[in-house]
């Protein structure tokens, strides 16, 4: 049945991760009429200096947003 992928940076705690499969799951059985028991949901973190956006590793972006 549904599987979902989310993929991230790593940094959440698990109590923030749970609760978004929750939603994740709830939303699935809400839209798609399945029972929760069937949907399968998998975070994929990524190490902040493995993943990158606009030309900065999750790193640089952070310690940039901590200067301002």
């Amino acid at each position: 049945m549904p599987e979902v992928h989310v993929f991230m940076a790593e940094g959440r705690t698990d109590e923030q991760k749970k609760n978004m499969m929750f939603d994740i799951t709830q939303a699935l059985v809400k839209n798609l009429g399945v029972p929760a028991d069937v949907v399968t949901v998998q975070i994929v973190e990524a190490r902040l200096a493995d993943k990158m956006k606009g030309g900065e590793t999750f790193v640089e972006r952070v310690a940039k947003q901590a200067k301002k």
